[in-house]
């Protein structure tokens, strides 16, 4: 994807699921992705309101051609911040949840990366929270609208620095994702856009910006190395 994610903790008390309890299986690896290559600010426009059936259908066969299965393919609301526009900019993705191991889900990206055009593609795979691959961290936050994502963007900029964006489920259920070592900045901007920390899920494991050609930008997250959030 062009661009995305945040991820989320809390200075409040919080629960933490990383399925390390015993006979807990550990969720199925995600993929982050999008058709969308033009640059959208305006939240109206009627692009947003696409479904992505079609591409819904046709990543769903590149999962099957490694290998895979998609167990549940989620609509996506994306609020991005762009530091060449100065001003937010929104997109329409998907979330994919497979059956992949490391090396087929990074294949996977690829493909898709390179099939849609995009700059690269998120994966994220959970791990332990013991785990010394762990890098990044996974939040679901229920209440939250991007209508506030914006708005959160838009007022605080050390937030449009570190963490780029967020996107949301059509539920209001943000999923955000970053490196680990930004959730103190994470945490104050949920707080601040009024997300309730003590009923937010969180999990932690390792993401992969993977391109076209499979070379990743892990170091740096895609929103910045592209000025979009």
């Amino acid at each position: 994807m062009r661009k995305l994610l945040v991820a989320v903790t809390s200075v409040l008390a919080f629960t933490v699921s990383t399925g390390t309890a015993a006979g807990a299986p550990l969720p199925c690896p995600e993929i982050f992705a999008t058709n969308n290559t033009a640059v959208i600010t305006d939240p109206n426009d009627p692009r947003l309101r696409d479904r992505l059936v079609a591409f819904d259908r046709e990543v769903r066969g590149i999962v099957l051609a490694n290998g895979g299965v998609t167990t549940r393919s989620t609509l996506l609301d994306g609020v991005f911040w762009s530091s060449s526009l100065q001003q937010t900019t929104f997109e329409r993705s998907r979330k994919f949840d497979v059956t992949l191991g490391e090396e087929s889900l990074r294949h996977t990206a690829s493909t898709i990366s390179k099939q849609f055009r995009q700059e690269s593609v998120l994966t994220f795979s959970f791990l332990p929270s013991n785990s010394p691959k762990v890098d990044a961290v996974q939040v679901e936050v229920d209440g939250i609208t991007a209508k506030q994502v914006r708005e959160g963007l838009l007022n605080d900029a050390v937030a449009r620095e570190k963490l780029g964006g967020g996107s949301v489920t059509l539920q209001n259920k943000a999923i955000l994702i970053a490196d680990v070592n930004d959730l103190p900045t994470v945490r104050a901007f949920v707080t601040t856009i009024g997300g309730d920390m003590s009923k937010a899920k969180v999990r932690k494991g390792t993401w992969e910006f993977v391109s076209g050609s499979e070379e990743t930008s892990r170091e740096t997250p895609l929103w910045i190395n592209k000025s979009a959030a």
